[in-house]
């Protein structure tokens, strides 16, 4: 049979080389003359190239020479420097879930059911500082096999006591200490970004790392430190920010342990990467497998006496950066690609934040969508089947290097400034996030970037009837009284625009809500096309809107929009009309409500000397323009 099999694979592997042969080899310069043929004497990198925000330049295509200065490429999954993966045979994650702890039978009740129905990952969130004992753990525990499930500690404010009483709960039980997963999230630097100052002072913050490290030794799989990389991320950096500080914080970490006379091996093993996972699906496959590399060089400097101390754990969570109120279901499709990303990536464990997670406790509903997200991925498209699943693809293999390489860069920028808490009291690591969050948001309230749902396609009909509490379109600020620094504010980029439509929604609850009325006059293509554009534009903005198939003269229009009571009329039609009908129906209107041309039209200018202000076209400040009307419609 094995004689069989392998006779074969060598027939196979012939005929697949000799189908290719009958088609001659095209060469890079050859695809290159062929596109600028068909570009036609347009700009090959204006039309083709994509520059994302990690300054990243995107080609067309990619080949397999693109590959040749990737020594990394000949390493295995599980090898040094691991950017294959931490696992041999498969790309196996665990499903993880969180638990909202405020009575810790009823957190229990809710674990088991979680366990029984596809999690093996539990995270326990610890929202309130209250006094934590054995006894506690004991019934928050009671019934799970902790051999067999990992459980994660999400703490405000008590992480160091769990580390300690969880091990002196594990070793009451009848356990082999080697194979219980579990961590804690102790990350004292990563929460001096956003509270701006330390609960005592940075010597306590290390001395305690350390005692837990010490606390937790006999629990080799247990991981007592934190690199919260996600505050980046939700903070609005780029995918190469998040990787370059929180490499830089990881490296924070080894430094201090190692300058108190910690074994760099005992260090490394007790660390656990909790990174975001965004929008940007190739980019974050890439992101997690630079992320293995970089970190596993950066620890070999260090001299671990193994290579197995290289490894880096990665949790990943769905980020909160695109995620909506507005069109909330939309999330479900944004983590379902996210969860995507970082399991091709070769995360380690995976939460994908429920769909309603911005602006309410995760319902039974919204637990069961987003755990089944993950089995789904498991069970129905077998991605932990096969080990590092996105090799050999030229493009990702590309974006894998550029990542890194580009990361690198920022984190030696960091080093230099003497490290990331140096870095973060110098302002430096928060100004550059500020300056891409400012980018970010520029994009988005120019539709270059669109989130569906909220500044783009909103869903005309909906509308929120209850009170919201303000904060859900506020960043998080945990800068704490008397900080030392400015502190990180994770926010969403959706928040400014959810507030604009809230506050109509507000004014509707009391008012008439305003309506755009398109006066859809003349070439008719040219008339559908921007009274599109004109409904949607000013829907983002919760106003009702009125599409209508045409009319004959602009009298007729006016006479229409005002039975139904519009307050915003907006012209519709081509540029070459625009000339005469824009100024006859800002005539005919007289000033009884907003007159809007919809476009930018060469004639602009002469119909500005005519007293008519207001165009709104692709070019517009969406956020601004909106919160303009809203002004004049006195909301």
């Amino acid at each position: 049979m094995h004689r069989f099999s392998k006779q074969l694979h060598y027939i196979m592997a012939e005929k697949y080389n000799n189908l290719f042969n009958e088609f001659p080899p095209v060469s890079t310069q050859q695809w290159m003359d062929k596109v600028t043929a068909d570009l036609k004497g347009a700009d090959f990198n204006r039309k083709l190239v994509w520059k994302t925000n990690e300054g990243i330049d995107v080609q067309p295509f990619y080949r397999a020479e693109n590959l040749e200065t990737l020594d990394y490429l000949n390493s295995l999954p599980g090898e040094f420097p691991f950017v294959r993966g931490t696992k041999k045979n498969n790309n196996e994650w665990l499903v993880r879930q969180s638990i909202q702890v405020k009575d810790f039978a009823e957190a229990n009740k809710k674990a088991l059911t979680y366990l029984m129905k596809g999690v093996d990952s539990l995270a326990f969130v610890f929202n309130e500082c209250t006094e934590l004992t054995v006894a506690d753990l004991a019934v928050l525990l009671n019934g799970i096999k902790l051999d067999a499930v990992e459980v994660n500690f999400v703490c405000k404010c008590r992480a160091c006591k769990i580390a300690g009483l969880f091990a002196e709960y594990v070793k009451q039980g009848n356990y082999d200490l080697k194979t219980i997963r579990a961590s804690v999230e102790y990350d004292p630097f990563g929460k001096y970004a956003l509270t701006g100052k330390f609960k005592k002072d940075q010597a306590f913050a290390v001395d305690q790392a350390a005692k837990m490290i010490a606390e937790t030794a006999e629990l080799t799989k247990f991981r007592t430190l934190a690199v919260n990389g996600k505050n980046f991320g939700n903070a609005g950096s780029s995918i190469v920010q998040e990787l370059a500080y929180s490499l830089a914080l990881g490296a924070e970490y080894l430094t201090v342990l190692t300058d108190q006379g910690l074994d760099v091996d005992a260090v490394a093993k007790k660390m656990k990467f909790n990174l975001s996972v965004s929008a940007n699906y190739f980019l974050e496959i890439a992101k997690l497998r630079a992320a293995r590399m970089l970190w596993a060089q950066l620890v070999k400097a260090y001299g671990p006496k193994c290579d197995c101390s290289c490894k880096m754990n990665i949790h990943a969570e769905t980020g909160m950066w695109n995620k909506t109120v507005y069109d909330a279901y939309v999330n479900m499709l944004r983590t379902q690609t996210e969860a995507m990303s970082a399991s091709l990536g070769g995360a380690d464990s995976i939460t994908i934040v429920p769909f309603d997670a911005a602006y309410e406790e995760s319902t039974e509903f919204s637990d069961r969508i987003a755990r089944n997200q993950q089995l789904l991925l498991k069970e129905e498209s077998h991605f932990s089947k096969i080990a590092d699943p996105a090799a050999g693809s030229y493009y990702i293999e590309e974006l894998t290097a550029s990542i890194a390489d580009q990361a690198w860069k920022l984190f030696l920028e960091v080093q230099d400034k003497g490290g990331f808490l140096a870095a973060l009291r110098e302002g430096f690591i928060q100004a550059e996030i500020k300056k891409m969050a400012g980018k970010r948001d520029m994009n988005i309230a120019t539709r270059r970037e669109n989130l569906l749902g909220v500044n783009q396609f909103p869903n005309f009909t909906e509308k929120i009837e209850g009170a919201v509490d303000a904060s859900v379109f506020a960043p998080v600020d945990l800068t704490a009284e008397g900080a030392e620094i400015e502190t990180l504010k994770p926010y969403r980029g959706a928040q400014a625009f959810e507030a604009l439509r809230y506050k109509t929604d507000v004014y509707a609850k009391t008012n008439k809500r305003p309506l755009a009325f398109m006066l859809t006059i003349g070439n008719l293509a040219m008339r559908k096309a921007r009274a599109q554009f004109a409904c949607n534009f000013f829907a983002v903005a919760g106003f009702d809107v009125l599409d209508n198939n045409g009319f004959k003269t602009v009298e007729e229009g006016w006479e229409a929009a005002q039975k139904a009571g519009a307050a915003i009329v907006v012209i519709c039609s081509s540029d070459d009309e625009y000339a005469e009908l824009a100024p006859a129906a800002f005539d005919a209107i007289g000033g009884k409500a907003i007159f809007v041309v919809a476009g930018a039209p060469t004639c602009a200018e002469d119909l500005k000397a005519k007293g008519i202000q207001h165009f709104i076209s692709i070019k517009s400040n969406l956020l601004e323009e909106l919160k303009l009307y809203q002004t004049l419609l006195k909301i």
